[in-house]
């Protein structure tokens, strides 16, 4: 069975920093620690099963080993600043956010054949070695689809299990409920509308929006400051706010994705320079690049974008491309945009300390230009 979460060092991101807003109040180590509780138990839960079930947890175990934290930093504070106390149980339900990320990103990987999270191979590609390396029957990429799909579930479920067994108080719990439920349900919604995009080819900058709001935006920042505050009791006024900050921060901390998904080191993000154009996301630099560039250069974008065999030279090519036309700016100038407009929201809020001041630092945590 895996080692536990927090055995081992994160693989993407820098070392813990104790002026790093992730930090404040040892929160990702006690994610930490409550992702290894969680472990531990449905390890023993699966052992029972059967010992042959251990490359499952191991490859779930593996993926919660990386990331930033930002869901649960988001949910924590969310609470922290409607007033509610430190405790266990907001950690928890902060904690459960990172099983649903892992689903999410499980799933996500396989309908974008995706090689690599986290800096390793994504867990679809992670079964069909094991299929391969044991000269099991039957196609290895099949057995790989399906025993992803099967992690990215057991993640769905331990991600309701937890929410609910949190400790919280019954009432609390139902009253978050709505939120928690909404956010999965609209988190399926965008990557369906991000599948349909990329085989109806779209261009547009505002249907590209729409589809970053609910695939990432949402879930991403806003639902689980909602979810925090929610669970706290929060008034509408700080709920408004917290809607307004965590739907512009969202946005722009998924076009900092994006960017990065072009323009970042594979080394920090974990997955190789380009990939985003060689599975053809129709991504708001790419729908900006297209109505910017060149007829010419729309042409080779079009060609280029969704091809799986492009290679650096390719990524080199279209990165000039976004560059010279000006659409790397314009995204970055967003992304500023939204940034501000996030921390403008926090200033005239009733936001406990010291909430407000973790808030504001999660911004320029969530847009780095080096994650």
């Amino acid at each position: 069975m895996p080692l536990p979460v927090g055995s081992r060092a994160v693989t993407t991101g820098s070392p813990a920093d104790p002026q790093d807003p992730l930090d404040a109040e040892d929160l990702r180590d006690r994610v930490h620690k409550a992702l290894d509780d969680l472990i531990a138990r449905q390890s023993d839960v699966l052992d029972g099963v059967s010992d042959e079930l251990a490359p499952l947890m191991d490859a779930v175990g593996d993926l919660l080993r990386g990331g930033k934290r930002l869901r649960p930093a988001f949910c924590y504070w969310g609470w922290r600043g409607a007033g509610g106390d430190d405790s266990s149980g907001i950690v928890a339900v902060a904690a459960a956010l990172e099983l649903f990320q892992a689903a999410a990103l499980i799933h996500d990987d396989v309908m974008d054949g995706s090689d690599t999270r986290r800096g390793q191979p994504s867990v679809h590609r992670r079964f069909a070695a094991l299929h391969r390396g044991n000269r099991w029957l039957g196609p290895s990429e099949d057995f790989g689809v399906a025993g992803a799909i099967l992690a990215g579930d057991l993640c769905l479920s331990w991600c309701d299990e937890m929410y609910a067994g949190s400790g919280l108080p019954a009432e609390r719990l139902a009253a978050g409920r709505a939120v928690f439920d909404r956010m999965r349900t609209e988190l399926m919604c965008g990557q369906y509308l991000d599948m349909l995009e990329q085989v109806l080819a779209s261009t547009s900058v505002q249907r590209a929006r729409h589809v970053i709001l609910y695939k990432s935006a949402k879930y991403s920042v806003q639902q689980p400051l909602l979810l925090g505050g929610t669970l706290a009791g929060a008034p509408d006024e700080l709920l408004r706010t917290y809607d307004d900050y965590g739907r512009a921060l969202g946005e722009a901390f998924q076009l900092r994705d994006d960017v990065l998904g072009v323009f970042g080191d594979p080394d920090a993000t974990g997955k190789p320079a380009g990939d985003d154009l060689r599975e053809g996301k129709r991504t708001v630099l790419v729908a900006v690049t297209l109505e910017r560039c060149s007829p010419a250069e729309a042409a080779a974008v079009r060609r280029s974008l969704g091809d799986p065999h492009l290679d650096a030279g390719g990524v080199e090519r279209l990165r000039e491309v976004m560059t010279g036309c000006g659409a790397l700016v314009v995204v970055e100038s967003m992304i500023d945009d939204l940034s501000a407009k996030a921390l403008h929201s926090l200033e005239s809020a009733d936001v406990a300390e010291p909430a407000r001041e973790v808030l504001e630092q999660l911004v320029a945590a969530a847009t780095a230009r080096s994650q």
